[in-house]
């Protein structure tokens, strides 16, 4: 089963290749997500790997606290994204 982690604080300049070859280092990864704005399409400093369960633990230990590009890495197991809110008909 794949396994979604949150990479956070991640350097503005950081490619998907880059991220990808961090992770590749504790196994295989099936994925690798970068969060741009949607309006002027930059970097927003974040974005989520997808790898098996007992390769991710470990990259998530190795990983977490790391510095890469100055930059000291915020990294765990991605959470479900909340559902928005319904709003009452009044």
């Amino acid at each position: 089963m794949v396994k979604s982690i949150y990479v956070g604080n991640l350097p503005y300049s950081a490619t998907e290749d880059e991220v990808r070859s961090l992770f590749s280092l504790y196994g295989a990864v099936h994925s690798v997500k970068l969060i741009s704005d949607r309006d002027s399409g930059r970097p927003r400093g974040f974005g989520f790997v997808g790898m098996s369960d007992s390769e991710a633990e470990e990259a998530i230990n190795a990983i977490n606290g790391t510095e890469m590009g100055g930059r000291t890495l915020r990294v765990n197991e991605a959470r479900e994204k909340p559902a928005p809110r319904q709003r009452r008909a009044s």
